[in-house]
């Protein structure tokens, strides 16, 4: 590990990941780290504001900095005048130019990841340490790897928004099922959805449907859910309320997704739908980390509270934006992943939460998957 940084004792620290919300959320086993290693730390969060809520109650954060999803000149000279030499380290999770930017304006010390092109070697001669970008590694196990550098310990804890009541929760044992990913090519079939819910809700389990607000999503999923016995909150909860209902419930099934990759934050055993996307790379992180690295492709593989299920067709997974390229296009992986293999994971799954005996469906820790 290289030699820590000789920062004040309260240092300021800002730390940047301009990305999705499931990429946000898997940033915060750095930001623990750093509020472990410097506990008087004044730590900043800058995010994009529609990420931002998912950090809500996040207690290693103490103020969260946001910026416009698309922002313009006026935006980005606004942020960098907020944050211009306000921070004894900054650091940049990602290669890219305006994160970048955004750390070497922001820290006195700064560190980030950089890409092997001219432009990431400009980079490098503004940062006083930096990592080569790497895509073999899952995104928990690269953030980490600016702890390391940084000179502290990793710890990989994924942390969920503090959880708020859901007074509309079932009373009784349920599961959360999330058929909508914000892409369409990360979408299941409808008859997989509705015989999976149909082997849950013969297993005694209330059904509960999450998703979100917009009309598009609502639609798709009134096609989906149609003629099943089943609660719909899409739309309905904050992330905080979410977070309770999924830490609550005996099983959940999503695609691959930001709320997939909170569920299993939570503890609840989770089974992740895998099409084109490597889950070496981005399979949801179980709670207490790795004790061995997800394989690029198996049928089903457990780590954890977590278990993902493929749909092994040739060359899959491909890495690529559905089978026309696009994120609006199908993926014949999903389109025919049989129902029989979830329905056989998510007893699997259920089983799991069983032997744990808690009240939701927590599953035993593992250890940090150790470098």
């Amino acid at each position: 590990m290289t030699a820590p940084f000789d920062l004040p004792a309260e240092p300021r620290i800002l730390v940047v990941a301009l990305r999705r919300l499931g990429d946000v959320l898997l940033t915060t086993p750095l930001i623990r780290s750093l509020r472990r290693a410097y506990p008087a730390a004044r730590i900043d969060f800058l995010v994009f504001s529609d990420t931002a809520a998912i950090l809500s109650g996040n207690p290693d954060i103490d103020r969260v900095i946001e910026c416009p999803p698309r922002p313009s000149i006026a935006d980005g000279m606004a942020v960098t005048r907020r944050i211009f030499r306000g921070y004894d380290l900054a650091i940049t999770t990602q290669a890219g130019d305006r994160p970048s930017f955004f750390a070497i304006a922001g820290g006195r010390r700064r560190v980030g990841v950089t890409e092997d092109r001219a432009i990431g070697r400009i980079k490098s001669m503004l940062l006083h340490r930096h990592v080569p970008m790497r895509t073999d590694l899952h995104r928990v196990e690269e953030t980490l790897r600016l702890a390391e550098l940084i000179g502290i310990a990793p710890i990989g804890e994924v942390v969920a928004p503090r959880p708020e009541p859901v007074t509309v929760a079932p009373a009784t044992a349920y599961a959360v099922l999330h058929a909508a990913p914000f892409f369409r090519y990360k979408q299941w079939h409808r008859q997989g959805w509705q015989a999976a819910a149909a082997h849950l809700a013969a297993r005694g389990l209330a059904l509960v449907a999450t998703g979100g607000p917009s009309s598009e999503e609502r639609s798709y999923l009134d096609s989906v859910w149609a003629g099943v016995d089943i609660q719909r909150l899409d739309g309905a909860l904050s992330w905080p309320q979410l977070t309770a209902l999924l830490a609550g419930a005996k099983v959940f099934l999503g695609p691959d997704t930001s709320v997939t990759h909170l569920a299993a934050a939570t503890g609840c055993p989770t089974v992740a739908l895998f099409g084109p996307t490597d889950p070496r790379r981005w399979a949801p992180w179980p709670v207490g980390g790795l004790r061995e690295r997800f394989e690029v492709r198996a049928t089903v593989q457990r780590r954890g509270n977590v278990f993902v299920v493929q749909n092994l067709l040739p060359g899959m997974p491909c890495g690529l934006e559905g089978c026309l390229r696009n994120v609006r296009s199908h993926s014949l992986c999903l389109d025919q992943m049989p129902a029989d293999s979830v329905i056989r994971t998510l007893d699997a799954a259920l089983a799991v939460g069983a032997a744990a005996g808690s009240e939701g469906g927590a599953a035993p820790q593992t250890p940090l998957f150790s470098h």
